[in-house]
């Protein structure tokens, strides 16, 4: 409904539950049938989950870019079909007993930068048509193409061999369960990924996140709102006659330096539309009439 609450909930994703679980979960305890998530947790992981609630569901594109940081523990001597602890078991080796700190450094490090890295075999990556897992389940080998991804970092928090506790950063689209298995490939023992939890995605935190089993109007109070989740894009202030151009999705005369990517356009602090300026002009692509109920309240 147009008057339900509106805007982004940071959830701590238990191991187990699917991320349409936790979110199913959310809908049922806050009434709000509107709740998307904006980038998908394997069930074995945990960590944060952000959901947009009510309108701000809209706002789910610019959130799923954004950088995230991840710990993960790599199991080496062990390769598994999935690349992750799930699978089956499709080699071993003892291998790691002679690796030293040092080697493993420096297959870490030659995982960090711009990497063509391959999807798993095991992802819902498209291959003509299909999903890879789909292909890989009825017997076939999908024929994955190495896509770009960053890791702009790849550090060692613990080492208790075959065990390595990592911490990472990198760009949406990296496959963790694929860096597990390509650094048990660099040190020739295999690996694969035992555990991931994600700690980070942009400025938010999963410190700040709350169980799914959280009571309903501790969700509500917690609401963070729509201007939160687009921070991180350049800003516009609208005032109140250009803000009701923009309603409209006229564009509005802008005197500051073209952004290079999207833009928010605000009025008095609440986000009114996403969109781009260009040679003078701000045109609005996305407009948010249900923020301060602009429509109703310029008419």
């Amino acid at each position: 409904m147009s008057g339900d609450p509106a805007g982004l909930l940071l959830i701590d994703k238990p191991e187990g539950p699917t991320s349409h679980d936790v979110v199913d979960s959310v809908r049922r305890a806050v009434g709000i049938r509107r709740i998307g998530h904006t980038g998908t947790l394997d069930p074995f992981a945990s960590g944060l989950l952000l959901l947009c609630v009510g309108w701000a569901t809209r706002l789910a594109e610019y959130l799923t870019a954004l950088p995230k940081v991840y710990r993960g523990v790599i199991r080496l001597g062990v390769r598994t079909d999935t690349d992750d602890r799930t699978g089956a078991v499709i080699e071993t080796s003892d291998g790691w007993r002679q690796l030293d700190h040092a080697r493993i450094g420096l297959a870490l490090e030659g995982q960090v930068g711009e990497v063509e890295q391959v999807p798993p075999a095991f992802s819902a990556k498209k291959v003509a048509g299909q999903r890879a897992y789909s292909v890989t389940r009825g017997g076939g080998t999908p024929a994955l193409r190495p896509q770009r991804v960053t890791i702009r970092r790849l550090s060692l928090r613990d080492l208790s061999p075959p065990d390595l506790t990592v911490e990472l950063e990198c760009t949406s689209g990296t496959y963790v369960r694929a860096v597990a298995r390509d650094v048990g490939s660099a040190l020739g023992v295999g690996g694969h990924l035992k555990s991931l939890r994600r700690l980070r995605v942009g400025a938010f935190s999963v410190e700040q996140a709350l169980r799914p089993d959280t009571d309903a109007k501790d969700f509500i109070q917690s609401l963070q709102p729509p201007e939160t989740a687009v921070v991180h894009l350049h800003r516009v202030d609208l005032d109140r006659d250009s803000a009701r151009a923009c309603a409209d999705g006229r564009p509005v005369d802008w005197e500051g330096e073209d952004a290079p990517g999207p833009a928010a356009a605000h009025l008095d602090g609440r986000l009114v539309a996403i969109g781009e300026t260009r040679d003078g002009q701000w045109w609005p692509r996305k407009v948010f009439p249900e923020s301060l109920g602009l429509r109703s309240e310029m008419k």
